[in-house]
């Protein structure tokens, strides 16, 4: 699995922009991904970061109607990188606050 397979997306909401001031940030991973693969992965996208931790979670599918029809989006994995103090911040995030 690539580095790009492992990370899916950036997650953009208020409560992970406050979470990149302090250097946490959040992105939507692989299912089948562990936190080392993860580092790895975002030191190999991002040039110059340093991974100080990884904290994973289980995202659930919610319930949603399409019509008279209901069903549930998929569900997936997410994952709150934290930097090192010494590391450079990623700039995808800084253009967003």
């Amino acid at each position: 699995m690539t580095a790009h397979d492992i990370i899916i997306r950036p997650i953009i909401s208020e409560r992970s922009m406050a979470g990149a001031q302090q250097k946490k940030y959040t992105f939507e991973v692989a299912k089948d991904a562990n936190k080392i693969e993860i580092a790895r992965a975002i030191a190999e996208v991002f040039d110059g970061v340093k991974v100080a931790k990884v904290n994973t979670m289980h995202v659930r599918g919610r319930m949603r109607r399409q019509g008279r029809f209901e069903g549930y989006t998929p569900s997936w994995k997410k994952a709150v990188v934290t930097l090192t103090e010494d590391s450079k911040s990623i700039e995808f995030f800084e253009g967003m606050m």
